[in-house]
């Protein structure tokens, strides 16, 4: 079985603590609870260079970018 990694983008809300999980950053922008959260627009977020190493934080959120794994079974 042949091992995948996707990317994940994870958002936690400060204040709620609650958890969300995007595929995409694409999609986390798409989220109409994320994006006003968020307090920058799109194309500036892609420009600062999210990774593994450097999560993304404001007054109300962590964006953290990973990996999931997947096993393709074919």
């Amino acid at each position: 079985m042949l091992r995948h990694n996707r990317t994940i983008i994870h958002v936690e809300l400060k204040q709620t603590h609650e958890h969300f999980y995007y595929g995409s950053v694409a999609a986390m922008y798409d989220d109409g609870r994320i994006r006003p959260l968020l307090t920058i627009k799109y194309q500036t977020f892609r420009t600062k260079g999210l990774s593994e190493e450097h999560p993304y934080e404001n007054d109300h959120l962590v964006v953290r970018k990973g990996r999931l794994g997947t096993i393709d079974h074919h």
